[in-house]
């Protein structure tokens, strides 16, 4: 009799324990979730555009000079979640391309922007249905 193979998308059997489900994403985390990113910043207009590197690659339309770029993730983030800009914070690469932000979203919010970065067309999104 052989086994069946686990989803990586599976609900761990700790549900405390965080789980994978986009390469960007690590859920749940200290009531949130885990996002990370890499930033392109001096861009025409702030939006998400692929994977690079297991992160979300956004453009942002903010240099990055003075926390600015970084200013405008976390406004960009709590938009895209529906979240205050409040709940989103910078974890770490506070001076990097490569950051991760913790932001303080339910399940509906993450999953929505996923559908959302989906519908948009965002390329090499690949997602559990």
């Amino acid at each position: 009799m052989s086994k069946r193979p686990v989803s990586p998308h599976a609900v761990p059997a700790d549900p405390s324990a965080p789980r994978v489900i986009a390469s960007f994403l690590s859920w749940p985390h200290a009531g949130g979730v885990l996002v990370d990113v890499t930033v392109v910043p001096n861009a025409r207009r702030t939006e998400a555009v692929g994977l690079h590197d297991g992160a979300l690659r956004v453009r942002l339309a903010a240099p990055p000079v003075d926390g600015a770029a970084n200013e405008a993730l976390q406004q960009w983030l709590a938009r895209s979640l529906g979240l205050p800009q409040r709940a989103v914070t910078l974890v770490q690469g506070q001076t990097s391309r490569r950051k991760r932000l913790h932001a303080q979203a339910n399940a509906q919010a993450v999953l929505g922007w996923l559908a959302d970065l989906r519908t948009a067309g965002v390329p090499d999104l690949s997602l559990p249905d």
